[in-house]
């Protein structure tokens, strides 16, 4: 039996829903930190999310449907984790930020964050869809102590406010598409 013929339709409309929401976080990249991108992205993951909790698409499906609803997931936590928390750094600083604004002032401290971000979320989702939440502590505690130095730095304000919210918007965000991968798969 070839395998596209075995999807189901709520499993074509949960695989259309991913990749859409693929190609929302992929424009929120271009767009940086767009809130209705970042709203467009959660609304279509919130579908997807959906239609597993009510139909369980893809539980009697072959295991490559099931890798490809994982691989997708997987793909839309780490990319689309980033536009997601720019935006609401974006919402934090209100719609009168300029370029100076706190969370863009406390980011010249805190570089690399983006990169650092794409590796906790590869982490906290990794960490769910094996079922080991060990992993997610690690992963928070390992982070905690690489960014002390940093956090622990008096001078600049909205250091610490900015590491909390990146944090809890990116592992948030990387639970949620492991959540929906696991709903998915049955």
């Amino acid at each position: 039996m070839p395998l596209i013929s075995s999807v189901t339709t709520s499993g074509s409309v949960a695989l259309l829903a991913l990749v859409a929401a693929l190609l929302v976080a992929g424009l929120g990249w271009w767009l940086r930190g767009s809130p209705w991108l970042a709203g467009g992205q959660l609304v279509l993951l919130l579908g997807v999310g959906t239609i597993a909790a009510l139909r369980e698409p893809f539980a009697s499906s072959p295991t490559g449907l099931q890798t490809l609803a994982i691989a997708l997931s997987a793909v839309l936590a780490v990319g689309g984790g980033g536009p997601a928390t720019t935006a609401v750094f974006r919402l934090v600083d209100g719609p009168g930020a300029d370029r100076t604004g706190s969370m863009r002032r406390a980011a010249e401290v805190l570089r690399g964050g983006a990169w650092i971000g794409v590796l906790e979320r590869t982490a906290i989702f990794s960490a769910v869809v094996s079922g080991w939440p060990e992993g997610i502590a690690i992963s928070l505690a390992l982070k905690g102590l690489g960014r002390y130095p940093e956090l622990r730095n008096q001078e600049r304000t909205g250091i610490a406010e900015r590491f909390l919210i990146g944090t809890f918007v990116s592992v948030l965000w990387a639970a949620g598409c492991a959540g929906t991968a696991l709903l998915l798969i049955g």
